[in-house]
């Protein structure tokens, strides 16, 4: 038996047979019809010292950040690797060989505007969490379809069993003081691309 299993047997037995059932959490809160403001999510995203592109093709604004090798998840978009630049698809790519890679770019599930934030949750188009965690440089792309107003907004499009990954700008720690320090546990580097209906490609 576990040390979580006799916590877990304690907890019961001071509960007994008698103990109610745990009350339901609500999660109508705070849900709207107002759609979601893009330009308010780029402002957050931009705050948080990512660089967002709009109106952009995705493969030249790939090429042009240069990420060589570029870590890709098995199901991204091949309308968006560009030419000439090492692709290296993850497979189970090593920590070593991430660590040291160009830069990844995977999609995302779903964005929140009012925080400026990107969840990831593993489908195929984004991958292992750990290939948007190692890489210096994380270039994601949103589509306009995929941004919300607010997080509980979110958590409707999310499926709480998969790994979520949210993302609010680079990697950043502070100390007492309150000095910033930039890719102490990820990437340095946030590049997203903003795709609206007009980009879909």
């Amino acid at each position: 038996m576990s040390s979580r299993d006799v916590v877990l047997g304690r907890i019961r037995a001071a509960l007994g047979d008698d103990a109610a059932p745990p009350a339901g959490i609500p999660r109508d809160y705070r849900r709207g019809d107002q759609p979601a403001d893009l330009d308010l999510l780029v402002h957050r995203l931009e705050d948080y010292k990512a660089v967002v592109h709009r109106g952009v093709s995705v493969a030249e604004t790939v090429a042009a950040l240069a990420p060589d090798p570029l870590i890709v998840p098995p199901g991204i978009n091949p309308d968006w690797l560009p030419a000439g630049v090492e692709v290296l698809h993850d497979d189970g790519l090593s920590a070593d060989v991430l660590a040291v890679a160009g830069g990844v770019l995977t999609a995302a599930t779903v964005a929140v505007a009012e925080t400026g934030t990107i969840v990831l949750d593993g489908s195929p188009d984004q991958g292992r969490r750990v290939i948007s965690l190692l890489p210096d440089l994380h270039i994601c792309v949103v589509r306009a379809d995929q941004v919300v107003a607010s997080v509980p907004e979110a958590l409707t499009r999310l499926a709480p069993q998969r790994p979520l990954t949210w993302i609010s700008g680079p990697s950043a720690t502070s100390d007492i003081e309150l000095n910033r320090v930039e890719g102490v546990h990820g990437p340095r580097r946030l590049h997203v691309i903003l795709l609206e209906a007009s980009d879909h490609e």
